[in-house]
């Protein structure tokens, strides 16, 4: 059995949503350097406000203007700022509850260290220099000096009430990129299968009580929870079992739209692994085709799967693949 492996991974996508009144309110404030809460049936002003009463799931459309100064909940310190974080020196994470607001906000607080860091310190905002209606709008907190006004400001200001109306156009949606760094470990079983792949063989793990075998193995039994040790090798042909037409071109992924991704039963498999299909028109893949893996030079896993030629699958063959 091969060393386990180890490499680094990048999960990396931007993250599209459209704003309904409330976050679209929300967002357009803080371009314009103001912060809105909303008022629940019960009174209390909830930042970042949101649509629907946490309590009563009542619409909620009451929206107040807090004040830009609050107070420090709790907080963490981040000694090491990793990319895409607020601040690329280290800070703390704060939850704040603003002036006016019943509910906190969490933020970075800009601090020279975590000794200057306690509950209950009194912070502002300190805007971005350039505002686009993001929450990067604040770009982060900062403390109050000791002769600074907000140092003695009651922090129980009233929350007055805002039409949510800004010169401009409003806020409608965002795309926020969201990205995830880790290291992946596959562990025995997908160690012993990459290591098959690269020698172009599709190897999986048979369960000794219920005798499936699974590809790509999970090292134990997922039905009988018992671990899978026997290796067996398996396609390369399969069937295409169910499937799905991409009409989204993914960044930098060179392939044209659109184009098929297909669940996969390998000959002698009892788990159906994903695989884009090639060689054939996309309008023309279907349940029950016959296919066979692409390899390209020097790759260590195949690049695609193509039509055999051989006759469609019979559906009783692979109905337990669904």
């Amino acid at each position: 059995m091969p060393d386990a492996l180890s490499a680094p991974l990048v999960v990396e996508f931007p993250f599209t949503r459209s704003l309904g009144p409330v976050q679209s309110a929300f967002l357009t404030g803080l371009r314009e350097r103001t912060v809105l809460g909303v008022r629940t049936t019960a009174g209390a002003v909830l930042v970042p406000p949101v649509e629907y009463d946490p309590e009563t799931a009542a619409e909620l459309r009451d929206l107040v203007e807090v004040a830009a100064t609050g107070t420090v909940t709790t907080w963490a310190w981040n000694p090491a700022p990793r990319r895409g974080q607020p601040l690329d020196t280290p800070f703390a994470w704060v939850l704040v509850r603003l002036d006016g607001a019943d509910t906190a906000l969490l933020h970075a607080l800009d601090a020279p260290g975590p000794d200057a860091v306690r509950t209950g310190l009194r912070v502002r905002v300190r805007w971005a220099a350039e505002r686009t209606g993001a929450i990067t709008d604040i770009a982060c907190f900062e403390p109050c000096d000791a002769d600074d006004p907000c140092a003695d400001e009651v922090t129980a200001r009233q929350a007055t009430a805002h039409s949510g109306a800004f010169a401009g156009e409003p806020v409608t949606g965002i795309v926020a990129p969201a990205r995830l760094d880790y290291t992946y470990t596959p562990g025995r079983a997908q160690t012993g299968y990459l290591a098959a792949l690269a020698e172009r063989r599709a190897v999986g793990e048979r369960c000794p009580r219920c005798h499936k075998v699974y590809v790509p193995p999970r090292g134990v039994c997922p039905t009988c929870g018992v671990a899978t040790t026997e290796q067996v090798e398996v396609g390369p042909r399969g069937t295409v079992t169910t499937f799905c037409v991409v009409n989204i071109k993914a960044k930098n992924l060179d392939i044209e739209v659109p184009y098929v991704y297909a669940h996969i039963a390998l000959d002698g498999a009892d788990l159906a692994l994903h695989g884009r299909i090639g060689g054939i028109p996309y309008d023309q893949v279907r349940m029950g085709l016959r296919v066979e893996p692409v390899w390209t030079e020097g790759g260590r896993h195949p690049d695609h799967y193509r039509p055999t030629g051989e006759p469609d699958a019979d559906y009783d063959t692979y109905k337990e693949l669904l």
